[in-house]
């Protein structure tokens, strides 16, 4: 019995390995220089606008103070509003307001308004600690949500936050 050690084989023993290896390398080699590039082409390179004419971006309007005060069912002015509840995530946005206190500017609806109050608002309000004008109208929709808070008001849909003796710009 004879041992063969690395550099010493015989031929017919070497061209046997070489063809092994030659036999794995060939697929490798093969998908090496037939594969080629494949550029990622992003999703909206494929997108195609159909009304682009017709689209008109821009900011959303915003009331002015006269036109929130005419368009809400109640005026009231505080300066005690506290977030109380968020909700995000599955359809819009919800927050949920408590005002602890305040005073009645216009009212079309009750003439008596029990506190604490709280509204809902599909925005988050900019609260500032100064008094603010709160916009309310009746609410319309979140029954659900309407009878498990308690909820008659919510604020007026494009209306942002003003503090009082300042002016619409």
């Amino acid at each position: 019995m004879q041992f063969y050690i690395g550099f010493f084989l015989p031929i017919h023993m070497k061209i046997n390995m070489y063809t092994f290896r030659i036999l794995y390398c060939i697929p490798v080699f093969l998908l090496f220089f037939i594969s080629c590039e494949k550029e990622y082409k992003s999703p909206n390179y494929y997108k195609k606008d159909l009304f682009e004419d017709e689209r008109h971006e821009g900011e959303a309007y915003i009331m002015n103070k006269k036109e929130c005060i005419d368009g809400s069912d109640m005026v009231l002015v505080s300066s005690d509003i506290k977030l109380v509840d968020s909700s995000s995530g599955r359809g819009r946005s919800i927050f949920i307001y408590r005002l602890k206190s305040g005073m009645t500017e216009k009212t079309t609806r009750d003439s008596v308004v029990t506190y604490p109050l709280q509204f809902l608002s599909n925005q988050r309000l900019k609260l500032k600690k100064d008094s603010m004008y709160i916009f309310l109208k009746k609410l319309n929709g979140y029954r659900f949500i309407a009878e498990e808070k308690k909820l008659k008001y919510q604020w007026l849909k494009s209306a942002p936050v003003y503090t009082v003796g300042t002016e619409s710009k």
